[in-house]
């Protein structure tokens, strides 16, 4: 019951932000404020992906398999997150909405108003890292993953601190709108992602190296299923750990930036 509540949820979450962002690029469009048509596909692609991680034939899988569920985290933080943020739909969607809805969804981000405070203190580049790095090293504690993965409830509040963190930790990458901080360095950007990659790579060898199965939940599956759970667990390490390097493209494309800076 609270699988479908959750996937109605979601399914209903997503037509509505993809509708508000798609109305209110039209009536920038029309105005003459067109936001790039790369923006609006990306952001679709973004929301494309979430369905996929939560709403396709993933979903069940990963109710199965170690690795599925990583597959899962990973389309989320490392797919999903960066899309949105580089669709940077705060604007449209806000003009996409009625006018008393906008009005008052604006005021809560004037400077001053808690909601703004607080999410320029959460996308500071040091704090936004440190938090959803911390999220996901709790989450792969055995006792939290198992579980994720036995109450339903627990999972969707999973998901959604792998989601939310991953959306601040790209905000200072990306710097959508509001504009809460200067753009970082560029030192600092590619030093951020770095730690983010080195990450990722611990923690798939921590799953990996020892060659032994953590989670009891994903044991008793593979029993069932007559697979290996060690090595379900290993082919789930092995996509954190190469997932890892997707942090190279920003990298490069940080390093992109600040070369054209310098010729001109």
């Amino acid at each position: 019951m609270l699988e479908v509540l959750f996937k109605t949820l979601v399914s209903l979450g997503l037509l509505a932000v993809g509708a508000a962002y798609a109305g209110g690029w039209r009536r920038l469009r029309a105005a003459g404020y067109a936001a790039p048509r790369w923006r609006f596909a990306l952001y679709v692609l973004g929301l494309a992906t979430i369905g996929a991680a939560l709403l396709s034939p993933l979903d069940a899988l990963a109710a199965e398999r170690f690795s599925a569920h990583m597959g899962q985290h990973l389309l989320l933080t490392m797919v999903a997150a960066p899309l949105l943020v580089l669709g940077n739909p705060l604007p449209l969607v806000l003009w996409g909405v009625p006018a008393g809805v906008r009005r008052a969804l604006g005021a809560t981000l004037r400077r001053g108003a808690p909601l703004r405070t607080a999410l320029s203190a959460l996308t500071l580049l040091p704090v936004a890292g440190i938090l959803h790095v911390t999220t996901v090293w709790v989450w792969h504690l055995p006792f939290m993953y198992d579980a994720a993965a036995e109450h339903e409830l627990v999972h969707a509040v999973e998901h959604a601190t792998f989601f939310s963190t991953a959306i601040l930790f790209w905000w200072p990458i990306v710097q959508p709108a509001p504009r809460l901080h200067p753009r970082p360095h560029a030192g600092f950007q590619i030093l951020y992602l770095l730690l983010a990659t080195a990450q990722n790579t611990a923690l798939g060898m921590l799953l990996a190296v020892p060659e032994r199965a953590y989670y009891p939940y994903y044991v008793r599956t593979a029993a069932v299923l007559g697979i290996s759970a060690v090595d379900d667990q290993l082919l789930g390490a092995g996509l954190m750990w190469s997932g890892g390097h997707m942090y190279l493209l920003p990298i490069l494309l940080v390093l992109w930036g600040l070369a054209r800076e310098r010729v001109v």
